[in-house]
């Protein structure tokens, strides 16, 4: 007899009762009721699990099956009870157990709960509790739904370098990769290490960003997007800060500022309702136990209308706030967590701040017509702050340029970027999304070391 799929079991429920069947899994927990009991079963195909009944003159292992641990895989075979008026709408009546794995008392995950830092350090098993198999499945699931939304609309799906020489989100905040070998490193006569020696003759890094190399597939292809791993070097210990995550990052031609936070907006919307329909036990769950509200949040942002600002006139509104800061809000500068927080409570919603100052922001980004801002935006949502950050991208070459004399930019590193603003140049545009953060939001998690299945963080490299 052919094992069945626990999903299976709930989508056929009705036509499998009184069938034969065999299921494998994980066992959630164990009841013994003296002469029957009832196994959790999870085999991972849905978050719900399947109850199995087993009894005493019905298996010939019952002792055994009975004091079996949480985590221990068996193998059931039995018949299907579809009973839709219960509060188990179905569940397995066993004839037969067979224990495949039994765990023993070292198994680290017990029927209590277990704290989420405690989880983290056992990266390797928390898929298997209910909140991180509920996390995981929305990150799968927001992942196809991302990569629908993209082809429906007729981007074409881009696989950017991981390695190499372009220097887009700054080296300092590059991983420099080598072959050399650091005990015998070759030197020059000037002292400095010969990178002529190594693989690639030159300095390498593992990228930061796929945009630059996407803006070239832009402008051959019109839409394009990425959705890769991404590396970064900051030191940072926040709950929002990790060295290795994923980013989507789409550009497209012959769009302006306005066009992308249209598009932004779309594709946001698009991913979080896609969530909720096919997530709704994952979601329900998350909302009960994750974040009280979580389920209302995101429906109401599919059904909100995106407020559009100028970042001067967000500096007006804070300034003006009867609020102490921590961090004081001044025309020329960043915007803080706090900050974040304050406008989309002031405004009841997703909040697109546009025309930062030219000062903190890339040399790509286009100059406007003041001087001095520059045809960037970020989306802040409600409880996470910023979730995308993007721009119109600099279609002149003089003023690009200009921009990386400016800003000490390298630009032999980067000729070949700077020529396709000679070379068929347009209006173009693009933003980048982190996915952490965006599973983050959707499931309440408030630490992005728990978004992602193995976190790479300072002094955390585990696994």
């Amino acid at each position: 007899m052919n094992r069945i799929e626990i999903k299976e079991v709930y989508q056929q429920a009705q036509s499998l009762d009184g069938q034969r069947i065999v299921v494998a899994g994980w066992v959630r927990t164990v009841r013994d009721v003296k002469n029957f009991g009832f196994l959790e079963l999870n085999d991972g195909t849905c978050f719900k699990s399947l109850q199995v009944v087993f009894e005493q003159n019905t298996i010939d292992n019952y002792d055994l099956v009975a004091k079996l641990n949480t985590g221990s895989s068996v193998m059931v075979e039995g018949t299907v009870c579809f009973t839709p008026n219960n509060k188990q709408s179905v569940e397995l009546k066993a004839t037969k157990v067979t224990i495949l794995n039994a765990t023993d008392e070292t198994y680290p995950i017990q029927k209590k709960r277990s704290s989420i830092e405690f989880l983290r350090e056992i990266a390797y098993l928390r898929p298997r509790t209910n909140l991180f198999n509920a996390v995981f499945r929305v990150r799968s699931v927001a992942s196809f739904a991302i990569h629908k939304y993209f082809q429906d609309h007729g981007y074409l799906y881009v696989h950017t370098p991981l390695i190499t020489t372009t220097d887009c989100e700054g080296s300092d905040q590059m991983f420099k990769i080598t072959t050399l070998n650091f005990d015998h490193l070759p030197y020059t006569k000037d002292g400095h290490v010969d990178l002529s020696k190594d693989l690639f003759g030159k300095q390498a890094f593992i990228t930061g960003s796929g945009q630059l190399h996407g803006e070239a597939f832009a402008l051959a292809f019109s839409k394009i997007y990425t959705f890769g791993p991404t590396f970064r070097t900051e030191k940072s210990n926040t709950k929002t800060h990790a060295n290795e995550f994923w980013m989507i990052e789409p550009e497209i031609a012959f769009c302006d500022l306005d066009g992308l936070m249209d598009i932004e907006e779309d594709m946001l919307k698009y991913v979080v309702q896609y969530v909720l329909d096919h997530c709704p036990e994952e979601i329900a769950f998350c909302n009960q136990f994750v974040q009280h509200g979580l389920k209302e949040k995101l429906e109401t942002l599919v059904k909100s209308d995106f407020v559009r600002i100028d970042h001067k006139d967000v500096i007006e509104i804070l300034k003006k706030a009867d609020v102490k800061w921590e961090f004081q809000p001044t025309e020329g500068g960043d915007i803080a967590k706090e900050h974040e927080k304050y406008i989309t409570e002031y405004f009841h919603g997703p909040v697109f701040i546009q025309n930062w100052p030219k000062d903190i922001k890339a040399y790509y980004m286009k100059l406007n017509p003041d001087g001095k801002t520059v045809a960037a935006v970020d989306l802040v949502v409600p409880g996470s702050g910023e979730l995308m950050g993007g721009s119109q991208r600099e279609e002149d070459y003089q003023k690009i340029l200009s921009r990386c004399q400016e800003m000490n930019v390298d630009v032999k590193a980067i000729d070949w970027y700077l020529n396709l603003r000679r070379f068929g140049s347009c209006v173009h545009s693009g933003f980048g999304m982190g996915f952490e953060r965006l599973v983050m939001y959707l499931t309440g998690i408030e630490n992005i070391r728990d978004s992602i299945p193995f976190p790479r963080t300072p002094s955390n490299c585990q696994y």
